[in-house]
């Protein structure tokens, strides 16, 4: 697949750059700074100049939306074992844990398009911790609401430990495994902004539009969302890169409401499609 931007690729001159560059590695260019400071021995730039934008246009709902791929980033919510895969927590609970595997195919074809063009991909996770300390009653209560079967942190039939950070149920099914140079996050909450580095990631990488993925729709992308949507971010809902297990209602009440207070709709097909059309001028 050929797609047509622009990506500035100059060779290494000083002054040198310190913070994280787009790419996720220190950097030295002499015409992008990826909003960090500028350093030689006597002074410090604290200008800051943006990059120069690589603009395309996508079809959502209800408009087309203009995004700068230079600030842009997506965020992919709970892809994890214990949601989308046989054994995990919602398949021992009796749930359809196949509705929440949709996601997969699309973002198979989805990622490495928007990593061929440097924009992050952000796993946004259950990750709790072994115990539990930041978890108040309300979040424990949410998840064993009867106060029998399994709940957060303890074993199931496997031995795996539910949305444990680190362990095989709150791993990212197999068939999304990150790479190296995406970023992860762990959250505690069903919105992925509670008490996780998620908002000052995106701020250090000059992101002001995020696009969603991941489950479930009406519960944690969702109420990611709208969080993102309440601190200023621009909101991209990427609608066949998100599903739920819950009736289809959810669905359609969450797509409403994201058209209609909190953002945009479109799908991955359309994101390729407006790469591959290239760079609005």
């Amino acid at each position: 697949m050929e797609i047509k931007t622009q990506t500035p690729n100059s060779a290494i001159k000083t002054p040198t750059v310190t913070g994280i560059s787009r790419n996720f590695h220190w950097r030295v260019t002499p015409d992008t700074v990826d909003f960090h400071w500028r350093v030689t021995p006597d002074t410090v730039d604290m200008a800051m100049p943006a990059p120069t934008p690589v603009t395309v246009k996508i079809d959502c709902q209800p408009q087309s939306v203009i995004i700068d791929l230079q600030r842009t980033a997506i965020v992919v919510i709970d892809m994890q074992n214990d949601f989308c895969a046989a054994g995990g927590w919602v398949d021992n609970l009796g749930g359809d844990y196949q509705a929440d595997r949709a996601p997969i195919a699309p973002l198979q074809k989805l990622l490495p398009a928007l990593r061929e063009v440097d924009v992050p991909v952000i796993w946004v996770n259950w990750g709790n911790r072994p115990d539990l300390a930041n978890m108040p009653p309300s979040q424990i209560h949410l998840y064993k609401p009867t106060g029998s079967g399994i709940g957060l942190g303890e074993a199931l039939p496997n031995g795996a430990r539910v949305l444990q950070k680190d362990s095989w149920a709150a791993a990212v099914v197999d068939e999304l495994s990150p790479l190296p140079q995406d970023i992860r996050v762990d959250k505690y909450r069903i919105s992925g902004f509670w008490d996780t580095p998620l908002d000052s990631i995106l701020k250090n990488l000059g992101i002001k539009t995020v696009l969603f993925a991941g489950v479930n729709t009406d519960q944690c992308v969702l109420h990611s969302l709208t969080d993102a949507n309440f601190l200023g971010y621009g909101c991209i809902m990427l609608e066949d890169c998100c599903a739920t297990s819950s009736p289809d209602f959810c669905t359609e009440a969450t797509v409403w409401n994201v058209k209609k207070c909190f953002g945009f709709v479109t799908d991955s097909c359309k994101v390729i499609s407006a790469l591959i059309d290239g760079q609005v001028r």
